[in-house]
């Protein structure tokens, strides 16, 4: 007779909800390194926030002061053989592209270095966030002889264009997060002090009742599935997300409020 033996499993993504919001915290100390147990929590993460009616916005962060993450554990990646390590940026690109799929807003609140691995994982976010003064953003990978290989190349470029995207990943040079801003990778910089609160804020925004939770949602997929495709095959993709936002009680709620000179109350129905 064989016996199974329950092994706790590291929890290396701490998952919470907050008004509306799921906040996803990479633990992995010192650096909030990846790997592949990691990412399959993160994808849970992930699936579960998309399935929460009560979470709106989704945000990615790191634990500790230091690091949002310094990307892909490189002992583990040093360890494994090349079929593995294919299977692993595989696995990284499918949960990040379910990230960008789900209609619902996504936030990388960096709090510490961000890097390599790190930046691939902000950069399928729609929103970044950063801490002042609190570490270096960039993709260095090639001074390990190796390219950004769970994204970094196709998001990069496609975020602050082809020219400075080779640029910055041939130098692989990291900058800082005001540098980052100028280029369009940050989207803000919030003060050091109190850095999550603000973030929690600004999310709280995108959630009802102040906004249609729904429409952001489609806004974002309308964005996120449309930005390549022909235009004539992304207004389809527009307007059928349209239909859907027709439908629903924010929509009327939205046009009533609006005759009736009120403020609307959304509810995310």
């Amino acid at each position: 007779m064989s016996t199974t033996v329950e092994v706790d499993q590291k929890t290396l993504i701490n998952y919470r909800t907050d008004a509306g919001i799921a906040i996803l915290e990479l633990n992995d100390p010192p650096a909030n390194t990846y790997t592949y147990e990691m990412n399959r929590q993160l994808d849970e993460g992930i699936l579960r926030a998309r399935m929460d009616k009560e979470v709106h916005v989704i945000v990615l962060t790191g634990a500790g002061e230091k690091f949002f993450s310094a990307g892909a554990n490189i002992t583990m990646l040093s360890r494994a053989d090349p079929t593995y390590k294919y299977y692993f940026c595989l696995h990284a690109n499918e949960t990040l592209l379910r990230l960008e799929n789900t209609p619902k807003l996504v936030i990388a609140a960096i709090n510490g270095h961000c890097v390599g691995g790190g930046l691939e994982i902000a950069m399928a976010a729609d929103i970044r966030l950063a801490r002042r003064d609190a570490g270096k953003i960039g993709l260095p990978e090639v001074n390990l002889g190796v390219l950004p290989g769970t994204g970094g190349t196709q998001r990069l470029s496609r975020l602050i264009g082809k020219a400075k995207a080779i640029e910055l990943m041939a130098l692989g040079r990291t900058f800082s997060f005001d540098e980052a801003k100028e280029l369009g990778l940050v989207n803000d910089v919030f003060e050091r002090d109190g850095f999550m609160g603000k973030v929690a804020e600004y999310a709280r925004q995108f959630c009802p009742p102040n906004k249609a939770a729904l429409a952001v949602g489609r806004i974002k997929r309308s964005v996120q599935s449309g930005w390549e495709m022909p235009i004539e095959s992304g207004l389809a993709l527009e307007r059928e997300n349209q239909q859907l936002l027709f439908e629903s009680d924010d929509a009327k709620e939205g046009l009533n409020a609006y005759i009736e000179k009120r403020s609307a109350v959304f509810t995310a129905k």
